[in-house]
């Protein structure tokens, strides 16, 4: 018995059409129900809109010719993975023209249905940033499990699909199998937003208040270290991997975060920190500034050099063969402190009083730090959730929104991609919500870079406007939220700029359209 991509087709379908959160998880389920053990990666990666090898060096051109549709269904779920692991091998001369050939062989035995959801799932169209959450509840659903017990292994796995094929397969027995893993990253926890101190510590309490930096966000794994070598040479590097936010390894790219964590007196241990380029006075550079050396695999000691990193811990998940994640954030501050100098940990203060708290974010803006995050001293670390146990609280309203399309600009931009439309991402129905259009804040290094990068992930146009796969996460500055009878959530940011691109977030990491109507709610509007 197996499943046809046919299938996996029509439930895609059926998801988007359904509007309702409960429906969704129902044809899912239903789904998932029907695969095979060794189906169940590739089908859950499938019906999220991704692929199990993330890229396999298809893009929108590839696929503007394809040939006539078969006329019956025959292809299966593990014949289209295998064409995309050969598809993604190949390499070097003649590559391209070997991956044209084996596309064309894979849509030649596809249907016409078939057809357009592989074109929509190669493309990324199929993406709906909220997608994993319906998908966690569709997975307890289909193996009759709770949902807390999938998201746990999911926060430890990282790996949706081999959460799945667990929790089928053996349900809570399985999942009760995942354990923290050195060396395999875990989704971070991530903070709610309040408009002031005063608003957080209403929220949490007791709590700590730390510096909020401008950086990019790390998760460093120190493994055992069993290749001889001394601290800060081969061995250390070997025993120490360090991730971004969406889990990509960039051990090779930080020397500074590896020999930091070599100091450490620790066997083992995961943290989680920053890291930002200073400048000589102890002032952040720009953001741009940290995302370029950070995001650069070439001459990594020059860059060094010229712009050093800093690192900043403020959180420890395990420490030597000890899993911290379910311990009280008091816990897991203490133990960061017995291991952590000063100069390696975030500014913190432990305090209830509003006074104490708004001096540190007095400090941490005077020193040109974005703000403060208020946590909660008895919350667990929760990991890859916007849980309630931190929030962050900046003075400047920013929100992160997805790109949906952009407009062909006049005058002095004309040639390029300029008015941008933006769009919140909807927790409960999947997908995006646009809430507006904005031109401002576009230097013209932005504007040359997001010309060209809209075209690569352009999946429709029309005279004047590009349409885009939601990928790129922009920060947007605003003054406030308004009503507004032109966009889908009524709504619409009041004088919206763009203060940057964030590279280190992924779409699923957008503010949701429910975030923008607490907003409104909360009176940062006009009606």
């Amino acid at each position: 018995m197996f499943v046809l991509l046919t299938e996996i087709a029509e439930t895609s379908t059926r998801v988007a059409a359904t509007s309702a959160r409960l429906g969704k998880i129902d044809h899912l389920a239903s789904c998932l129900r029907r695969l095979e053990p060794h189906e169940v990666d590739a089908a859950v990666a499938f019906l999220s809109g991704e692929l199990r090898q993330r890229q396999i060096g298809v893009g929108y051109a590839t696929l503007r010719e394809v040939p006539r549709p078969a006329v019956s269904p025959s292809l299966t779920v593990t014949a289209v993975d295998s064409a995309f692991e050969e598809i993604g091998r190949q390499a070097g001369t003649g590559s391209l023209g070997e991956r044209r050939r084996l596309l064309t062989e894979l849509f030649d035995r596809a249907t016409a249905p078939e057809q357009r959801f592989l074109v929509r799932l190669l493309t990324g169209e199929l993406r709906q940033g909220a997608l994993d959450g319906v998908m966690v509840e569709a997975i307890a659903r289909a193996a009759e499990v709770a949902g807390a017990q999938v998201r746990r292994a999911l926060m430890l796995s990282g790996s949706l699909g081999a959460v799945a094929t667990a929790a089928l397969a053996e349900g809570t027995a399985g999942l009760a199998a995942f354990r923290l893993r050195i060396g395999n990253p875990l989704r971070p926890m991530l903070a709610q937003s309040a408009e002031s101190v005063d608003a957080a510590l209403a929220r949490i309490s007791p709590p700590a208040v730390e510096w909020k930096l401008d950086g990019i966000r790390v998760q460093v794994h120190r493994l055992e270290d069993t290749g001889g070598g001394s601290k800060g040479q081969g061995g250390g590097k070997d025993a120490v991997r360090v991730f971004t936010r969406t889990l990509d390894d960039i051990t090779s790219r930080v020397p500074e975060v590896v020999e930091a964590t070599m100091t450490l007196p620790v066997r083992t241990v995961v943290l989680d920190g920053e890291v930002i380029a200073l400048r000589p006075d102890g002032r952040p550079q720009p953001f741009q500034a940290t995302a370029a050396r950070t995001g650069s695999r070439l001459e990594v000691e020059t860059l060094r050099a010229a712009t050093p990193l800093t690192l900043f811990l403020f959180d420890v998940l395990h420490l030597d063969g000890e899993d911290l994640i379910d311990r009280p954030g008091a816990e897991r501050g203490d133990a960061l402190a017995r291991i952590a100098p000063p100069s390696l940990r975030m500014p913190r203060t432990v305090t209830s009083d509003p006074g104490d708290a708004a001096e540190v974010l007095r400090g941490a803006l005077e020193q040109g730090h974005e703000g403060v995050v208020v946590k909660s001293l008895d919350a667990p670390y929760e990991a890859g959730r916007r849980g309630s146990g931190w929030i962050k609280v900046k003075p400047r309203h920013t929100l992160d929104l997805v790109v949906l399309a952009a407009e062909w600009g006049h005058g002095r931009r004309r040639g390029w991609l300029s008015n941008l439309h933006l769009g919140a991402r909807d927790a409960e129905g999947g997908g995006f919500v646009m809430l507006g259009k904005t031109f401002k804040g576009l230097t013209d290094q932005m504007l040359r870079w997001q010309t060209e990068k809209f075209q690569e992930l352009k999946v429709s146009q029309d005279s004047w406007v590009v349409h885009v796969r939601p990928e790129l996460v922009v920060e947007i500055a605003f003054d406030g939220v308004q009503r507004s009878p032109r966009y889908p959530a009524g709504l619409a940011l009041r004088f919206a700029r763009v203060l940057r691109y964030r590279p280190d977030k992924r779409p699923d990491e957008a503010d949701t359209i429910e975030a923008v109507q607490a907003i409104y709610a909360a009176g940062l509007g006009s009606a």
